[in-house]
């Protein structure tokens, strides 16, 4: 089992930039795939981004593009999302999620498990 925890969440004015980060601990975290997701308050959990377990392969829902950049750095057991040019839009709680199997690369929010506590993340007009 892994444990996940985010931070780097915050309030932020539209057109701002913030990072979360999210750091793993208790299984081999370079063997898995990791995702960041949010949710917005009245709705589903929805992907965000995801990477594969060796960082060359990256995924993004269409909103985000060219704004948002999911990394990870393995050495550290560490995942990030820097996030570029928020809109009020993007206000929800941020998770990331490890993939439930190794060596995958895969976009669905089924495949992912071991959520983290989740980091607010509020953008004002």
């Amino acid at each position: 089992q892994v444990q996940l925890v985010e931070s780097g969440g915050g309030l932020v004015q539209a057109g701002g930039s913030l990072r979360l980060s999210c750091a793993a601990s208790g299984r081999t975290f370079s063997n898995y795939g990791m995702g960041w997701f949010r949710q917005a308050p009245g709705k589903e959990r929805e992907i965000v981004a995801t990477i594969n377990w060796r960082g060359t392969n990256t995924y993004y829902t269409e909103p985000v593009k060219g704004r948002f950049t999911i990394s990870r750095d393995n050495a550290k057991n560490t995942v990030y999302l820097q996030m570029n040019s928020l809109k009020p839009e993007d206000t929800a709680v941020y998770y990331c999620a490890a993939d439930i199997s190794p060596f995958r690369v895969r976009q669905s929010l089924r495949d992912f498990g071991s959520w983290g506590q989740g980091t607010q993340v509020t953008v004002s007009s």
